[in-house]
């Protein structure tokens, strides 16, 4: 199976490079547009990741910025996968922008950590959980049919990163009001707290319950942290994602990205031990949901 590629992210990381090497080569973006008879606006299109890149246009960046040899030709090759087409560009048309550019990431992130103390995490849910979370948005967004199919199959396609050649490493910290919290009915319930169990047996899911007794160490909302391994030698900062109800953002730089780290290590530390989440998790399902 060939590894997990993302063009977004593959571009994301094309563009910083080009824009290091341009800084290195102590020269301005209105310069180089000069130079290459381009506008200055595609410069900063293609610096930005907001334009895919020509493999053509590389290679003239590179021959400016006198870059040659294997770390050119990786360059080239990290242009050549930006091109390809990821598996959520077939679900584009239900997808959210932002959304779609977060799915695109999570295909190639290493590891993630979340927090969620409002639903269980997209890539655990069941088929009805994740319809009846939606479901439970119609009165404020209208979702048709149809894409509120599409939408959910778009949920479990996600799920494949958990399962994969080189799986996702994935951890999660849930506040126990999520595994009380009904949606759906009973049956619903139980069948997603029993899946629950079933993936923290996966080596790579790591799954923490912060419990309703005892100090809340961090009053946040969900959010969740993904981290990149490197491509050809380069890099990728971590990135934050944030989803609000009628909105999401991100976070990159590292001073944002390190404070929601903490964060993070503060709500696994208050959190019960994975064994003790399983029990927790197991008990809710009999006492609660049967």
């Amino acid at each position: 199976m060939p590894p997990p590629v993302s063009p977004t992210v593959r571009r994301r990381r094309l563009a910083a490079e080009l824009r290091r090497l341009r800084e290195r080569a102590d020269v301005t973006g209105d310069e180089v547009a000069r130079s290459l008879g381009w506008s200055a606006a595609k410069i900063s299109r293609i610096e930005t990741a907001k334009t895919g890149v020509k493999i053509v246009d590389v290679r003239r960046l590179l021959e400016l910025y006198g870059e040659g040899g294997t770390y050119a030709e990786e360059l080239l090759a990290l242009a050549r996968e930006a091109e390809r087409k990821g598996w959520w560009e077939a679900y584009s048309d239900a997808l959210p922008e932002k959304f779609a550019t977060f799915v695109s990431m999570e295909a190639e992130a290493e590891a993630a950590w979340q927090w969620e103390p409002l639903a269980v995490p997209g890539l655990f849910q069941t088929e009805e959980y994740a319809r009846q979370t939606m479901l439970a948005m119609q009165s404020l967004d209208r979702i048709p049919p149809g894409q509120l199919a599409t939408r959910v199959g778009a949920r479990l396609r996600r799920q494949e990163v958990l399962t994969r050649e080189k799986p996702l490493q994935m951890t999660v910290v849930l506040d126990e009001s999520v595994l009380r919290r009904e949606r759906g009915d009973h049956r619903t319930m139980h069948a997603q707290l029993i899946k629950l169990v079933e993936l923290a047996e996966l080596p790579n899911v790591a799954l923490h319950v912060l419990p309703l007794e005892g100090p809340h160490p961090v009053d946040a909302g969900s959010f969740t942290l993904l981290r990149f391994a490197p491509v050809y030698d380069i890099t990728f900062h971590d990135v934050i994602y944030v989803e609000q109800l009628f909105s999401n953002f991100y976070f990159e730089e590292e001073s944002d990205t390190y404070r929601y780290r903490l964060a993070f290590d503060w709500l696994r530390e208050a959190a019960l031990g994975q064994t003790e989440s399983i029990d927790c998790i197991a008990r809710i399902a009999k006492s609660v949901w049967r």
